[in-house]
């Protein structure tokens, strides 16, 4: 079914519609890289009973298995003129309100005793700021998306163009 626009004076081409605004991988920090190692080293210890190549065949094998999750688990922040995709979760933009930074004791607020329920969360731990993205869309239960960023004015001000 063809969608109705009261835009319909702007011209739009596809590839107009798909450039990118705003793009973000949410990677892990360094300490998290340390701490993949560290908990990768003790397969040194588990195995080392049965011989040193073991223990250090094993501690290569968890990091690799570790790094590749890491890796594959990363998040992307991506805003489009059409559309906003956080993580596995795309919203169209015009159903994407307002936006808000939050960073410090405001951010800590918002991801703990602020944090409504219903909220779509796309949150990684090592990663302070957050933005919190309102939704608009009357049949979506979920009142916002509160995502962590390392850029939150960027975010917000790409989510705020048109």
């Amino acid at each position: 079914m063809p969608e109705s626009s009261s835009a319909a004076s702007v011209p739009s081409t596809p590839a107009a519609e798909a450039a990118v605004i705003y793009r973000e991988k949410l990677w892990p920090n360094a300490w998290i890289w340390i701490i993949a190692a560290g908990v990768s080293g003790a397969g040194i210890l588990v195995f080392a009973p049965i011989s040193a190549a073991a223990g250090y065949t094993a501690a290569v094998v968890l990091f690799a298995i570790i790094a590749v999750l890491l890796v594959l688990s990363t998040p992307t922040i991506v805003v489009t003129r059409k559309t906003l995709t956080v993580g596995r979760a795309t919203i169209e933009r015009r159903f994407v309100g307002a936006s808000q930074p939050f960073r410090g004791g405001e951010a800590t607020a918002e991801r703990g005793t602020r944090l409504n329920g219903l909220a779509y969360l796309c949150i990684r731990g090592w990663i302070d700021p957050v933005v919190k993205v309102e939704i608009t869309d009357p049949s979506d239960p979920t009142p916002y998306w509160l995502t962590s960023t390392r850029r939150p004015d960027e975010l917000t001000a790409a989510l705020s163009r048109h």
